[in-house]
């Protein structure tokens, strides 16, 4: 117990004496703590980077639909065979029909519903507002069951409006609020493709997908009115929900057998479909993450480095300073302990007033990228408060421990005798 009172209050001592030497030679500590701010600055923002990447990642696959598959003409990434898909069949409205009563007639399956969504890119006009860029989606009315948007105001069009074709449709909330500023949309008419088309709902605002394209700069309506106003050819795709999210991978085999069906392939036949899912997104996404890890490592540890050694060179400068007070406390029966602990707490401090700056500066980063750009995904953490505190207090420990032990063993009479 005694022993324990008396390192806790040598501990104590050790911090006092740190920080009036810091007070002391302020300029000196901040230059020594600098390549230490660098460091911190470096993996806080690698850290906050990856976690917003991971973020806006999952929180885009919410507004994909995590439980949805899609059958399309194209993968999603890289392409090696070209010729092998341009030459495939396109995807048709006819497909999901026919997938749907495959689902039907199918005991105990993992899929719910098939809904085709046929894009094309449009302008959309009210008076002399106009919209250009916008993304117009047709579809049936099963698209409610697929996708997981809250309405701003109204709602989709049911079955007998998607069956007769009527010219109605749901706005994305910039869209709507670019041609109806500060004013409800509900029964207005938009003109589309030269079109008229009366608005029945507007979406709630979701934002963009990690800051590529905006959920929000859509329109959506029936697939029989989208044939009518965009008689060129046009994308289409089958969007199938699963039932259970966690047995993807089953219901992604169970789709393939179907659309085999549907496709009328024989066995050994080659695909002419793709099945695409969020997580190929994801495989896109390691990469930039690895090289943003990569970078950000590169830049930490060399910064690092070069603190430790200056930390290292200026605590070794402070014990030849010092050298006679060393003596003096080693002959009034201050033990090696004591002198090692000293030196090495300051050490550690100078690399925390290196971290907590380099916090700061971090931090600051982060709130002028949030400021300025509020779609790109970054997110402070108190967990890298933490990693960071803990790397400034490894790099004190590992580069002062060798001038806290060269100080710690100097002979008290040579000590004395030091000019």
């Amino acid at each position: 117990m005694k022993t324990l009172i008396r390192f806790c209050y040598e501990f104590i001592e050790s911090i006092r004496i740190a920080w009036a030497q810091i007070r002391a030679n302020k300029l000196r500590s901040v230059l020594t703590a600098l390549g230490v701010i660098i460091g911190i600055v470096a993996v806080t923002l690698m850290g906050t980077a990856i976690r917003g990447i991971d973020t806006g990642f999952q929180s885009s696959l919410a507004m994909l639909g995590d439980d949805v598959l899609y059958v399309q003409k194209w993968p999603w990434g890289p392409v090696e065979d070209w010729w092998n898909y341009v030459n495939r069949p396109s995807i048709e409205v006819e497909d999901a029909h026919r997938l749907n009563r495959i689902i039907e007639n199918t005991s105990n399956s993992l899929l719910t519903v098939a809904v085709p969504v046929a894009g094309h890119g449009s302008s959309v006009k009210r008076g002399d507002s106009r919209v250009d860029g916008v993304y117009v989606f047709g579809t049936t009315a099963d698209y409610a069951r697929i996708i997981g948007q809250d309405y701003h105001a109204g709602r989709l069009f049911n079955d007998v409006e998607a069956n007769a074709g009527r010219a109605v449709c749901v706005l994305g909330y910039d869209v709507a609020e670019a041609l109806f500023p500060g004013r409800s949309a509900l029964d207005q008419i938009v003109v589309i493709s030269g079109h008229p088309c009366t608005v029945i709902g507007v979406f709630a605002k979701q934002g963009e997908f990690l800051g590529l394209f905006s959920f929000d700069n859509q329109l959506v309506m029936p697939l029989n009115a989208f044939k009518k106003m965009f008689t060129t050819r046009h994308r289409t795709d089958l969007r199938v929900q699963v039932k259970d999210k966690r047995r993807l991978g089953e219901a992604r085999d169970e789709l393939t057998g179907a659309m085999r069906r549907v496709r009328s392939l024989l066995p050994g036949e080659r695909d002419n479909f793709c099945i695409n899912e969020q997580q190929a997104f994801k495989a896109q996404l390691d990469p930039v993450k690895r090289g943003i890890a990569l970078a950000g490592l590169f830049i930490t540890g060399l910064s690092l480095f070069v603190g430790a050694i200056g930390i290292m060179n200026i605590t070794f400068v402070s014990v030849k300073e010092r050298t006679k007070e060393i003596g003096t406390r080693k002959a009034l029966g201050a033990r090696r302990r004591t002198i090692l602990l000293q030196f090495l707490v300051e050490a550690v401090s100078i690399c925390l007033v290196g971290g907590v700056v380099g916090m700061g500066v971090a931090y600051a980063v982060f709130l002028g990228l949030h400021f300025q750009v509020p779609s790109f995904p970054v997110e402070f953490s108190p967990d890298l408060v933490v990693i960071s505190m803990l790397v400034s207090v490894v790099t004190g420990v590992i580069s002062g421990f060798a001038p806290a032990w060269g100080a710690a063993r100097l002979d008290p009479v040579v000590a004395l005798r030091y000019e």
